[in-house]
């Protein structure tokens, strides 16, 4: 074998066995180890550098191989990464405006609940209120019944006695002839009273009537507040309802929401295990693959013959080191 072919051999291999140290390459390292047990184990005389060429080759091809793998992998992980991130996100949001939606009906409901309990306490005065008003009407009734009804019974007897004593008196009576000024003035003082009775009763009624009025105007007042509140306890205590059955859907979906974020969660976890707590990135690991590939070429080009020329016009011939 020629010196050159030694030395294309050596410095094949002192190429490989620095660049395994340079890239802190165990794999790189083993195949110089490899490719020196093969140069001292000679090769046959067609091709002496067949068995070392090979070792090269086979090397170039699987760290090809493996760059492909990793290629493939990180267009896994970065599809993975980032659709898991983009539900994470719609998740999260879905989330938050459920949780939005729960406190805004939740503070609704509170207060129609409030309004309502406040138009019960209204309406409980209220009832209280025409229950007192029915029961002094019906006092006042029974009142001007009794003391209109004696009214009158006093008017009908004063009006009576009138009629006997001025029947009485109009007879051509000579007996009675000298008590005409006592009956004149008995008669006159009858008179007054019938006055003051009729007078009374009038007064009696009047009275009666404006307190019918104002019962019936009040009762009637009554009423349609009674009606209003009423209509509208039954609207908010419907509308009070029918937020607690949106606000227990909303919290049965936010539960299906957190339950689906905490699966994309737990397999987020997993993902970024698998591709992002790696002790170095992809592109480190490219550059030094692709590093590990062009050195591997060179110690191949030097092999082949290509080299040779070249390591020996620029003198950079290195002694063999051996292992």
């Amino acid at each position: 074998m020629s010196s050159g072919a030694d030395l294309a051999k050596f410095e094949a291999v002192n190429l490989v066995r620095d660049l395994a140290q340079k890239q802190k390459s165990a794999v790189l390292a083993q195949l110089a180890q490899r490719m020196a047990v093969a140069i001292r184990a000679g090769g046959s005389e067609s091709d002496p550098f067949g068995k070392v060429k090979d070792l090269i080759r086979n090397m170039i091809e699987k760290l090809l191989s493996e760059g492909q793998a990793d290629a493939t992998e990180k267009a896994f992980c970065d599809k993975e990464l980032a659709e898991t991130e983009a539900k994470q996100s719609d998740k999260e949001s879905a989330i938050e405006k459920l949780s939005t939606q729960i406190d805004s009906m939740s503070a609704r409901s509170a207060k129609l609940k409030e309004e309502v309990a406040v138009l019960q306490k209204e309406l409980a005065s209220l009832a209280r209120a025409q229950a007192e008003m029915d029961k002094l009407r019906a006092e006042e009734k029974a009142a001007f019944d009794t003391n209109s009804a004696e009214m009158e019974k006093g008017i009908n007897g004063v009006k009576m006695a009138l009629k006997v004593l001025n029947e009485y008196y109009a007879k051509e009576d000579k007996a009675h002839a000298s008590a005409d000024g006592a009956g004149g003035g008995i008669i006159g003082l009858l008179e007054v009273c019938e006055s003051d009775f009729t007078k009374g009763l009038a007064e009696m009624t009047a009275a009666e009537q404006t307190a019918v009025s104002e019962y019936d105007k009040t009762s009637k007042e009554n009423a349609i507040t009674k009606a209003t509140k009423e209509q509208d306890v039954k609207y908010k205590s419907k509308s009070a309802k029918g937020l607690d059955k949106d606000t227990s859907e909303a919290n049965a979906d936010r539960a299906g929401e957190q339950t689906e974020l905490d699966a994309v969660n737990e397999y987020y976890k997993g993902i970024k295990a698998r591709c992002i707590a790696k002790p170095e990135s992809y592109a480190d690991r490219a550059a030094a693959r692709e590093a590990e590939i062009a050195g591997l070429k060179e110690a191949l080009e030097i092999l082949q013959g290509n080299g040779v020329a070249l390591f020996q016009s620029q003198k950079r011939f290195l002694p063999f080191k051996r292992a």
